[in-house]
């Protein structure tokens, strides 16, 4: 077997991987998109499986009512932008202290940053619920909003990491270049720090935003029926279904099935695929840059 056979085969093996791969993702996106425009007499019928026989809107307006979205979906953009930021900036700003200076046990706080993330986000529930709840922060933003600001949000040290590795990526000279010119520490930041870490605060923001998009146990726990965002809705909707369309007094058209379920899945998650979308070039860059594997 030539070598030019090998480079084919690989080749056809790495593309059907690819395939299966895309298809095993692409597939229950596909079911949740075509299902939500399927009707009662579609989703009963069993010659309609992909396509419906007409487009059928009344699942997103049903859907919609019971999401409340225009209420959740703003709390939803309030609770995962407004943490995303916070955290983007506190972790670029440690992630620059770590890398720019030295200072006494500097090797024991990256270890324990590394162990924060390591430690169970269970281990401190408790800690975390009974100190929010001392200081009167409960079914409020504030214990989403001051650990994001403090380097504390969600998984907040891997973007410490990340922006750690970047700072370390450049060499000091350029910063004593800066300080020659009488540049000080917080415009050599602004000014040459920040602008060559793009690639990591593009990964921070768009990771941060969704993973605090799609949190709701935490969310529950501290923010209870005062925050209501679209994830925490959709977690709760076969209940506020119920209460909203009761068995004795609803329709068939309006009884709850599966295109309506899918129809709230997929308005839950259509913020997400259409940042992803207008911001793809720019994931992908900065995920290619940064090294980050995905989650």
């Amino acid at each position: 077997m030539n070598k030019r056979l090998k480079e084919n085969i690989f080749k056809v093996v790495i593309i059907i991987l690819l395939l299966i791969i895309g298809f095993a993702y692409l597939y229950p996106l596909a079911f949740m998109i075509s299902t939500s425009f399927m009707d009662v007499d579609d989703l009963v019928n069993p010659t309609v499986q992909w396509i419906p026989s007409k487009l059928y809107l009344d699942n997103f307006k049903i859907a919609s009512k019971v999401l409340d979205v225009k209420k959740s979906l703003l709390n939803s953009i309030i609770m995962a932008g407004v943490p995303a930021i916070l955290q983007t900036i506190s972790s670029a700003l440690i992630g620059y202290g770590f890398a720019r200076y030295e200072f006494p046990l500097k090797k024991l706080w990256l270890a324990l940053l590394l162990f924060t993330f390591l430690l169970p986000v269970q281990v401190t529930l408790i800690p975390k619920y009974i100190m929010f709840s001392s200081y009167g922060m409960i079914n409020t933003p504030l214990p989403s909003f001051l650990p994001a600001l403090f380097g504390q949000g969600i998984r907040s040290a891997i973007f410490i990491l990340i922006f750690y590795q970047f700072f370390s990526s450049y060499p000091k000279s350029i910063d004593e270049a800066a300080q020659i010119d009488g540049a000080g520490h917080f415009t050599i930041f602004m000014k040459i720090a920040i602008p060559m870490s793009i690639p990591a605060i593009v990964v921070s923001l768009l990771f941060s935003f969704v993973w605090y998009w799609n949190e709701t146990y935490l969310s529950g726990l501290f923010f209870g029926n005062a925050i209501q965002t679209l994830p925490m809705k959709l977690q709760s909707f076969v209940d506020a279904y119920s209460r909203m369309y009761p068995v004795s007094d609803a329709s068939l058209a309006n009884r709850l099935n599966e295109g309506i379920r899918m129809a709230a899945t997929l308005i839950t998650i259509i913020p997400l695929l259409i940042l992803y979308a207008l911001l793809q070039k720019q994931f992908v860059e900065s995920i290619d840059r940064t090294g980050i594997t995905g989650e």
